[in-house]
C-alpha cells in the first residue's frame, strides 16, 4: 500500500467517527456553585454585580467549568473519543493542541443547578499540514442543560498532529562534533536551518485570529482607525471586542474611534521561544489607553531595553507585508511628540 493510500484509508476511517457520541447523560461533579464563581471572578479581575449576591448568575464563559471530570474523568464518557485519539497515536500523530473554542449561551446558570450534559464528536478534518506539524483537527460539541432545559454548547477544537522535525532537537554534543570534524576536514558546518539566510525571504508573521466577534476592529485596522466597542445600554467601552457588555451584560454596541493615545501599563521582553517574523529580543507592551481600555502591541521606535511602565505612547499602523496591518505603538517624547504626520507609518518589508 503506498503511502497515498494509507493516508486516504486512514482519513476514511477517522472520518467514521464524525456523530458518534463522546459522552451520554453525562453529570457534572458539582452543582453550580459561589466558591468556584468567585475564585473565577478574582482571577480574571471580573467585577460584575451580576456574579454576586443573592440572585447571582455564573458568568457565561465558565459553561465547560461545570462539565469537567477533573483527573477521575467521568463515567459517562463513551470511550469513542479515546479510540479516535489512539487511532491517531498509531498513525504518528502523537502531538496535541487545543487550537479554538466556541459557545453559545440560551440561558444562565445560577448556583445550586445541577448540569447534565452529552458530547459527540461533531467533525474530523482532512490532513493538514501546519507550522506544527501535520494532523487532523478534531471538534467536539458537548450540549448541556439543566432539568432537561437547554442551558449552553460548548464547541472545542484541538489539533492532533506528527511534530515537524527540527533539526534543533539534535544533541548539542553530536552536532559540535560533527561541526568540529568539518572544520579538521578543511570545510565549514552547515547552517542551522533556524539562522535566516539573508538571500532568502523574511518569513510572514503570523496571522491575528479574525472572527465574527472581532472582524470590525480588523476592518479598522485596514483602513487605518483604531476602534474600541461602546456598549449602547451603559456607554461603557471594552477592548478586546466581546459579544456582550462585562459592565452591565447589554448586547447593544456601537464603536468609537480611539485616539490612540495612551501610557504604557505593563510590558514583557521576548527572548525565547524564536517565531518566524519577529526579531528576538522585542518587547510586548500592554497599553492603558486614554479612552480607558487596555490593548497589547508591538512597541516601535525605542530598544526594548528602554520600554518602561507609564512611558507616554501613541498608536500608529505598521504594514508588516502586502496582506496584513497591524497597530503599534511607538514613545511620544516631550521633545518629539508624535503628531498624525510622525506616527507610525506603513512600512513596506
Amino acid at each position: 500500500m503506498s503511502d497515498e493510500q494509507a493516508r486516504d484509508e486512514l482519513s476514511e476511517r477517522l472520518k467514521a467517527f464524525e456523530g458518534r457520541p463522546a459522552a451520554l447523560a453525562g453529570v457534572g461533579k458539582d452543582p453550580v456553585n459561589a466558591p468556584m464563581i468567585r475564585h473565577w471572578c478574582e482571577a480574571l479581575g471580573d467585577t460584575h454585580p451580576a456574579y454576586t449576591g443573592p440572585d447571582a448568575i455564573a458568568p457565561p464563559t465558565m459553561l465547560q467549568v461545570w462539565t469537567m471530570g477533573g483527573l477521575s474523568g467521568h463515567p459517562g464518557r463513551t470511550g469513542a473519543y479515546e479510540e479516535l485519539l489512539g487511532l491517531l497515536d498509531a498513525a504518528g500523530c502523537t502531538a496535541v493542541v487545543a487550537t479554538d473554542c466556541e459557545q453559545e449561551y440560551p440561558r444562565p446558570l445560577r448556583p445550586g443547578e445541577e448540569v447534565a450534559f452529552d458530547m459527540v464528536i461533531e467533525e474530523v478534518s482532512g490532513r493538514k499540514t501546519t507550522r506544527l506539524g501535520t494532523g487532523y483537527f478534531i471538534t467536539t460539541r458537548t450540549e448541556v442543560r439543566v432539568a432537561g432545559e437547554p442551558a449552553g454548547v460548548h464547541r472545542f477544537r484541538i489539533l492532533k498532529y506528527a511534530p515537524a522535525p527540527r533539526r534543533s532537537q539534535e544533541p548539542r554534543q553530536h552536532r559540535q562534533g560533527s561541526e568540529s570534524r568539518q572544520r579538521r576536514q578543511g570545510s565549514e558546518p552547515r547552517q542551522s536551518r533556524h539562522r535566516q539566510d539573508p538571500e532568502s525571504p523574511k518569513p510572514l508573521r503570523p496571522r491575528p485570529v479574525v472572527n465574527r466577534d472581532n472582524a470590525g476592529f480588523w476592518q479598522g485596522v485596514a483602513e487605518r482607525r483604531l476602534l474600541i466597542q461602546r456598549c449602547t445600554a451603559c456607554g461603557t467601552p471594552r477592548h478586546p471586542w466581546l459579544p456582550g457588555c462585562n459592565a452591565c451584560g447589554g448586547l447593544g454596541w456601537d464603536t468609537v474611534e480611539a485616539s490612540g493615545e495612551g501610557t504604557v501599563y505593563s510590558y514583557v521582553v521576548v527572548h525565547h521561544p524564536p517565531v518566524p517574523g519577529f526579531d528576538l529580543p522585542y518587547a510586548v507592551v500592554l497599553v492603558e489607553l486614554a479612552e480607558g481600555v487596555r490593548m497589547v502591541g508591538n512597541v516601535v521606535g525605542v530598544p526594548y531595553d528602554e520600554v518602561r511602565i507609564g512611558m507616554p505612547v501613541r498608536a500608529g499602523f505598521r504594514r508588516v507585508d502586502e496582506e496584513l496591518t497591524l497597530p503599534v505603538f511607538q514613545p511620544v517624547t516631550e521633545t518629539a511628540p508624535m503628531t498624525e504626520t510622525t506616527a507610525v507609518p506603513a512600512v513596506e518589508r
